[in-house]
């Protein structure tokens, strides 16, 4: 898994916002990528209706925020809308590559069972494309007032 000061590695990804970001595109500027594990799951859902809700105020420090998990561009479209957050980017992961650059995909358990999958983890990044802080087994409610403050920490 990435940690602080590791550079991020690249990658181009499509939202269900209609745009498409590349890392390198994002220096310049400090943002947050957060891991969840699945769309339409309990966890997830109050994941990213709370950074739905604090995205605006990440843009007005000159954050950006991204979600992040396997599944299509559609599927990242339709969640995102059920959460409330229309406009959050969810970038779609399909072959979960980028999970796995960052570190955050392999074995995971789940009421006994083993399956392959995304560790819920929150990566903030700086300016010139370093990892500024690494949240790991996030637990999803509240989690996106922790990023905030964080955020203004060095803001």
């Amino acid at each position: 898994m990435l940690k602080v000061g590791d550079s991020i590695p690249d990658f181009s990804l499509e939202s269900g916002t209609g745009e498409t970001v590349v890392a390198p595109e994002l220096r310049g500027t400090r943002w947050v990528i957060y891991f969840y594990p699945k769309d339409n799951t309990p966890g997830c859902t109050i994941e990213t209706r709370e950074f739905g809700k604090v995205m605006g105020e990440l843009a007005e420090r000159g954050v950006r925020v991204f979600g992040c998990s396997v599944g299509d561009v559609a599927a990242k479209t339709s969640f995102a809308d059920s959460c409330g957050a229309p406009g959050l980017p969810l970038l779609a992961d399909p072959d979960h590559a980028v999970a796995e650059a960052f570190g955050v995909w392999g074995v995971r358990k789940y009421a006994g069972q083993e399956y392959m999958g995304i560790a819920r983890t929150t990566f903030l990044v700086d300016a010139e494309g370093l990892v500024e802080r690494v949240w790991t087994e996030v637990k999803p409610e509240g989690h996106a007032a922790e990023v905030v403050v964080a955020t203004a920490e060095r803001g």
